[in-house]
């Protein structure tokens, strides 16, 4: 129930900062549409997030969390704030040294992501003024992955878990500010929205040192020495940084391919962002919270009961992620057509950012799964693997957007990636099986292909009742078309718990009883 219970707590805040995410990014959609500014913001946002997700977030988590356990265990609070002080200055000072090569070098930078905007020199030059503005960001989200992984090792995880809350929250006011000012989409706009980035930056990591201050785990800026902690860090960190930035790297490089073509980098970032909703309100609460939970069961020798906490976040994980890409995949329109046609975002928008939505579906469970095998690798302190799987994904995901692209423009990139992450997800879980790190228990074996059926007969129902309303996506107003919306994922949501407890996927019943006799219990 604890693992549960913090997969609700990380999932519901992700939750809350993907609703106001999608408020932002409709706000985007409205002011500035899918024009040269926009794709030049998408790729000063995108330039940060990727170092962050190769070089802190993936990276760090996987190899700091299972060390600074092991910490924990072994040297006590005090030797843990030691490692963890030791960690922040190396990872601060080499932070700024990246942040300053990076803001010289920002031209190349890029032109490697944004190849195509080399042609249009207005909008190459404006992709270079804006990321120079974003990419103090990076150091921000590092530092943060740093206070959170601590807190997360503590089984705090409500701070961290609302960090991107705030970030919304500030590129909303900016979003705002900019409506007010009449800015559209300007060059000014994109200065500002990029401003945006970096102050959000701040009152996030201002927010993780005050949770931490408050925990009474206070760290400090030491001066950096080249610890045996800090060897042993970046030893695991550099393949870490592949395999926990898969995903980010994946994008990069449809990013790189997509700026050969007018319009593909925004209709793929849209896209990206209706199925990062599921992915991360499933698979970064899996990954938060897996990781921590797994190092301290099998530093205390509870292998039995580490092997049953990853069939139970696989079985949690699929079934919350299963019907969600069956959505994607079969009524992408109405989603996309409700979220973002509005002001700048035409009807020719709507169906190219559809096709790309539904080539993200067919690959949404499979990064679930890599959220949800990874940590086992990164918990026995083995990030070489994962890294290995990770270079198998690239070569896929980079073959296959260069052969589909010209055949299906921007549709191919996303295609590519999906397919990369059912190889990279099947190597994972084909490597633990094999070392019996993953052994299937009788509920797990019977549960999966019945939450699969589940998941196909509810796309029927939903298909079947899109049909009649697809009049209204047509010619209704924003009201009528996001009430048919909100009816068909209604209808889904009622079927599919009504098929997962017809087929005995899971007893719905049992669980809200048990629920309600301990609630009884409790005030008794």
């Amino acid at each position: 129930m604890s693992l549960l219970r913090n997969f609700a707590t990380v999932g519901g805040a992700t939750a809350a900062s993907r609703v106001l995410g999608f408020t932002r990014d409709v706000m985007i959609a409205g002011f500035i549409g899918t024009g040269p500014v926009a794709d030049a913001f998408f790729v000063a946002f995108r330039l940060p997030n990727l170092f962050r997700r190769l070089f802190a977030e993936g990276a760090f988590n996987s190899a700091f969390v299972p060390l600074f356990a092991r910490s924990l265990e072994e040297d006590g609070r005090d030797g843990a704030r030691r490692f963890a002080e030791e960690v922040l200055a190396a990872l601060f000072w080499l932070l700024v040294g990246l942040t300053a090569l990076a803001e010289i070098a920002m031209p190349a930078l890029v032109w490697v992501l944004a190849p195509g905007f080399a042609d249009d020199a207005e909008k190459f030059d404006l992709a270079v003024l804006l990321s120079r503005i974003t990419f103090p960001y990076l150091l921000c989200m590092s530092l943060i992955a740093l206070t959170g992984g601590i807190l997360n090792t503590f089984n705090r995880y409500t701070a961290s878990a609302l960090a991107p809350v705030l970030l919304n929250i500030v590129m909303i006011a900016v979003l705002s500010l900019i409506a007010v000012l009449g800015l559209d989409a300007s060059h000014a706009s994109g200065m500002v929205l990029a401003g945006g980035v970096a102050l959000a930056g701040v009152v996030q990591l201002a927010s993780l040192a005050y949770a931490l201050k408050r925990f009474g785990f206070p760290i400090r800026l030491r001066r950096p020495r080249y610890t045996f902690g800090v060897k042993r860090l970046w030893k695991l960190g550099l393949p870490g940084a592949v395999a926990g930035g898969i995903t980010q790297i994946n994008i990069a490089v449809g990013t790189i391919i997509a700026s050969t073509q007018a319009g593909a980098v925004s209709y793929l970032y849209y896209a990206d962002r209706v199925y990062q909703l599921p992915l991360g309100i499933v698979g970064i609460a899996i990954g938060v919270v897996l990781l921590p939970d797994l190092s301290r069961l099998l530093r205390s020798g509870n292998a039995r009961a580490a092997l049953a906490t990853q069939n139970r976040a696989l079985e949690f994980g699929l079934a919350l992620t299963l019907p969600a890409a069956i959505a994607l995949i079969v009524i992408p329109h109405p989603i996309i057509d409700v979220l973002f046609q509005r002001g700048a975002f035409t009807p020719e928008d709507v169906s190219a950012t559809t096709s790309a939505l539904a080539a993200y579906g067919l690959g949404l469970p499979a990064f679930v799964l890599i959220k949800v095998f990874s940590p086992a690798f990164f918990a026995r302190e083995d990030t070489t693997t994962p890294m290995w799987f990770a270079g198998a994904g690239m070569v896929i995901n980079v073959g296959g957007a260069l052969l589909l692209a010209p055949i299906l423009a921007h549709v191919g990139i996303a295609l590519a990636g999906s397919l990369a992450g059912w190889v990279n997800a099947a190597l994972l879980i084909f490597m633990l099986w094999r070392r019996d790190q993953f052994v299937p228990d009788a509920a797990l074996k019977k549960r999966l292909p019945l939450l699969f059926l589940a998941s196909v007969l509810m796309g029927v129902v939903v298909f079947v009742g899109w049909l009649p309303l697809s009049g209204i996506f047509a010619t209704g107003t924003l009201a009528m078309r996001f009430a048919s919306l909100a009816g068909l994922v209604v209808a889904g949501m009622v079927t599919f718990a009504l098929f997962v407890q017809l087929t005995g996927a899971s007893d719905l019943m049992g669980y809200f009883k048990a629920a309600l006799n301990r609630r009884r219990a409790r005030k008794g």
